[in-house]
C-alpha cells in the first residue's frame, strides 16, 4: 500500500502491540515513528475552552511576577482536577460529558485493564503487571529509588531487564533515572540499575492508589479535589511534575548525595539547562525550608544556574530560589 503512492497511512496502537505484531517484519523507510504522550495540562485546559491561563503563567513566569494568592487558589484547584481526570483523551471527554468523576473513574480502569492485558502479552507470568501496578506503593514509601525486588523475587538480572525495558518502551511509565554526576549530559552519567517509575498519567495514577477498591468513591475524588484528603500526596504531586516535565521534552534524572550515616539529601528532578543544572525539588506542604536544595547549589555552585523549589502557593523569589507553582512546571 505505501509502494503504491496515492494515500498516507496513520497506524496507531499500544506500542506494546506494535512491538509485538511487526516482529521480523521489515518497516519502510517512508516510516515515521511520532511517541504520543497523555494532553499536557495547557490542553487539557484548552478542553475546557481555557486558552488564556497557560499563556498568562508563561507571562508572569518571564516576568517573574506573581500572579495573586486567590488566582493561585483558583489555578491550584484547576490543576488538581487535571490530577484526577489525567489527560487520556476518553477519561477527559467522561467527564465533560458527565461531570461525574465516579464514571471518569471508571473509564480510567478501563484504559488501566487494557494496559494489563498488553503487559501479559509481553509476560505471561504477570510480573510486568505487578512492577506497573507496585508504582504508587513505592512512591508513597519515601524510598530513593524503586525496589523491584521487593516486588517479584528470584528474577536473573537479565531478565528484570527485560521485564523494565519492557515497560519503559510502552509508554506507560516515565522513568526518572540516578545521575551519578550532575553535570550537563546526564545521559552519560545515569545508573540504569537506580530509578524512580512514575505513571506517564497522573490521573490513572489516582486510579491505580485505590485499585483494591470497586471504584474510588467520589468522596476520596472530592477530598482530592479540593485539598482535604488526610494523607501526605507529596508522591502524587511528585508524579505530576514527572508528567508535566516529560510532556515538556525533558529527560528525567534525580540525585541523591549524603547528609550523614544514615540520610541523604534529595533533588527531586534535576534538568539541563545550557551548561548549567537546574535543581527542582519539590513540595506539597510546607515551603519555608528547602535543605536540599541549599546544599545542593552549595556544592555543585559552579554548575548551578537557575534553581527551583515547586509547590502549591503562588510564584515568588526565596534568595537565590524561585518558589514557583506546580501549574507553572511545563515552563522551567
Amino acid at each position: 500500500m505505501v509502494k503504491d503512492g496515492r494515500y498516507d497511512y496513520i497506524e496507531t496502537g499500544s506500542l506494546i502491540s506494535i512491538h509485538k505484531n511487526v516482529k521480523d517484519i521489515t518497516i519502510p523507510s517512508e516510516e515515521n515513528r511520532i511517541t504520543m504522550h497523555p494532553m499536557d495540562y495547557e490542553e487539557f485546559r484548552w478542553a475546557f475552552g481555557d486558552t488564556a491561563s497557560v499563556p498568562l503563567f508563561k507571562q508572569q513566569f518571564d516576568a517573574r511576577m506573581s500572579i495573586g494568592d486567590w488566582v493561585t487558589r483558583d489555578k491550584m484547584h484547576e490543576l488538581r482536577l487535571y490530577m484526577l481526570v489525567g489527560g487520556m483523551p476518553q477519561a477527559v471527554n467522561t467527564y465533560l460529558d458527565t461531570n461525574n468523576l465516579s464514571l471518569v473513574d471508571q473509564t480510567k480502569r478501563e484504559i488501566i485493564e487494557l494496559y494489563l492485558d498488553d503487559f501479559q502479552k509481553i509476560d505471561s507470568t504477570g510480573n510486568a503487571e505487578r512492577l506497573f501496578k507496585n508504582i504508587p506503593a513505592q512512591l508513597s514509601n519515601n524510598i530513593s529509588r524503586y525496589q523491584p525486588y521487593t516486588v517479584i523475587s528470584q528474577q536473573t538480572e537479565t531478565k528484570m531487564a527485560e521485564l523494565l525495558q519492557a515497560l519503559e518502551q510502552s509508554k506507560t511509565v516515565n522513568f526518572c533515572y540516578h545521575c551519578t554526576d550532575p553535570n550537563v549530559g546526564m545521559s552519560l552519567n545515569k545508573n540504569p540499575s537506580r530509578y524512580k517509575m512514575f505513571l506517564a498519567d497522573t490521573g490513572l495514577f489516582v486510579t491505580l492508589c485505590f485499585w483494591d477498591k470497586d471504584y474510588t468513591e467520589n468522596v476520596i475524588y472530592n477530598k482530592l479535589l479540593h485539598d482535604k484528603l488526610e494523607a501526605n500526596l507529596g508522591y502524587l504531586y511528585e508524579n505530576l511534575i514527572a508528567q508535566m516535565l516529560t510532556a515538556a521534552g525533558n529527560q528525567l534524572f534525580y540525585y541523591t548525595f549524603p547528609k550523614d550515616d544514615k540520610h541523604n539529601y534529595e533533588i527531586d528532578f534535576l534538568l539541563s539547562r545550557g551548561n548549567k543544572l537546574a535543581p527542582i525539588e519539590v513540595k506539597s506542604s510546607g515551603y519555608k525550608t528547602h535543605k536540599s536544595l541549599d546544599e545542593f547549589c552549595k556544592k555543585y555552585s559552579a554548575r548551578v544556574g537557575n534553581r527551583y523549589l515547586v509547590y502549591t502557593k503562588d510564584l515568588r523569589k526565596d534568595g537565590e530560589t524561585l518558589l514557583v507553582p506546580v501549574y507553572m512546571t511545563g515552563l522551567l
